[in-house]
């Protein structure tokens, strides 16, 4: 039997004929493969419609609208939809209706996203000096707000203000602008940064106090000009400051850092500045009209355990300036004893339960001692404890001694500051 040449011909019996058997020429020769036109470099052959009737090709118009046709049939559909005119009509309102169908994205960048990114980068290489964990929600929160800030122009930055929080058991407010939010931030922040040892931002200007509100009306009034854009570089290079020191110095955030009337440990004072930055932060954003999310539930978590843990000395102070009620009689305690308690639940994210002491901040929460219980949306008690939210609106369950309930809610709202 003859083989076949690679050029589709017959083998012959010429002179230069091989065969399998050494070259006696008695064997079959093994034919070699063919070439493919892939192989040729040459265009491959466009799909072909496909010869449908007008029945079938209707009936594939809505497989042709979800892209989930062959080449083929696809090639067809849109070569009968030149001729057909009511094919035309309906394969127009199927690509309309299947629009309506997508979810529309955002143009926004996911507020995740740089913590999905660096998480990943970590993971391939630590870094040699990492950031304390109790420092990654100041350096999380100011990355967002910078963020919101990079594509503002000077409208924006002029945008009113108004910045809110509870004062003397009533709502107080401060009207400044965009600038002036990011001024307030450098400068309360420097009270973090001094503490550091790292330059102070009022620099020579001398403030009345040092608690947050004296520190910024001195620098407001030592402007020449009301602030602008240019607050926004000294604020952001303070923040990595702050955030690398931090890391560099290796302590464990039990520093004091002084706000002028109190103190909190440095892990603490960096708690709070991240709640600051973003409670702020959303007061940017509702003065431009752009979205603005709240923390990761792991760092509003911390915000809140931070805000639950100085409750119980709020409600002293409180009780020291006749604020709050004493209670059906006294209830001394002794330090580390437990005594009666309020069960403050906060639901959503960054949720949990807390057992605050009612009758003096050395005394311990128990379950045994408890005398009322809150829930709370945890959003919620957070801008409870800005001042955003009048107490008596607060609590979305309460159940216990009212009095109890009436003055924790009134000393998370004590809280604030501006």
């Amino acid at each position: 039997m003859k083989a076949y040449d690679e050029n589709g011909a017959n083998g012959g019996n010429g002179e230069n004929d091989e065969s399998d058997d050494g070259g006696t020429g008695t064997g079959a020769r093994i034919p070699l493969p063919r070439a493919s036109v892939e192989d040729g470099g040459r265009a491959l052959p466009e799909a072909a419609p496909a010869a449908l009737e007008h029945q079938v090709l209707t009936s594939l118009l809505g497989a042709w609208a979800l892209a989930a046709c062959s080449a083929q049939e696809a090639a067809a559909v849109e070569e009968h939809l030149e001729e057909c005119e009511s094919c035309a009509e309906e394969a127009l309102r199927l690509r309309e209706a299947v629009t309506l169908l997508q979810r529309p994205e955002s143009l926004d960048l996911d507020p995740a996203l740089r913590t999905r990114v660096l998480d990943g980068c970590l993971e391939r290489r630590p870094p040699r000096i990492p950031v304390p964990e109790w420092a990654t929600p100041y350096d999380a929160e100011t990355a967002r707000l910078d963020a919101l800030l990079q594509d503002f122009g000077d409208a924006e930055w002029h945008a009113p203000v108004r910045l809110r929080w509870f004062e003397d058991d009533g709502p107080a407010s401060r009207r400044t602008t965009v600038a002036g939010v990011i001024a307030h931030l450098l400068t309360v922040d420097g009270t973090v940064a001094a503490g550091l040892g790292l330059d102070d931002p009022l620099g020579d200007i001398t403030a009345p106090g040092r608690t947050p509100a004296a520190r910024t009306e001195a620098y407001w009034r030592a402007s020449h000009y009301p602030p602008t854009r240019a607050v926004r570089a000294p604020w952001r290079e303070q923040s990595h400051d702050i955030v690398r020191t931090v890391a560099f110095t290796g302590d464990t955030g039990g520093m004091p850092v002084s706000y002028g009337d109190f103190e909190l440990p440095l892990r603490d004072a960096m708690l709070d500045r991240a709640f600051e930055c973003w409670v702020h932060g959303e007061d940017i954003a509702e003065a431009v009209d752009y979205p603005y999310e709240p923390p990761s539930a792991r760092h509003l978590n911390g915000m809140i355990d931070l805000a639950a843990r100085m409750l119980p000395g709020v409600l002293a102070a409180r009780r020291r300036a006749g604020l709050a009620t004493p209670g059906g009689g006294p209830h001394l305690v002794a330090a580390g004893g437990p005594g009666r308690s309020l069960r403050l639940e906060i639901e959503g994210s960054g949720g949990g339960e807390w057992l605050i002491p009612l009758d003096s901040p050395g005394a311990v929460g128990s379950a045994d001692h408890e005398v009322a219980h809150v829930a709370l949306d945890g959003v919620e008690f957070c801008r409870l404890a800005a001042g955003h939210v009048p107490p008596a609106e607060a609590a979305a369950g309460q159940v216990g001694d009212r009095e109890a309930i009436r003055d924790v809610l009134f000393a998370a709202a004590d809280l604030s500051r501006m």
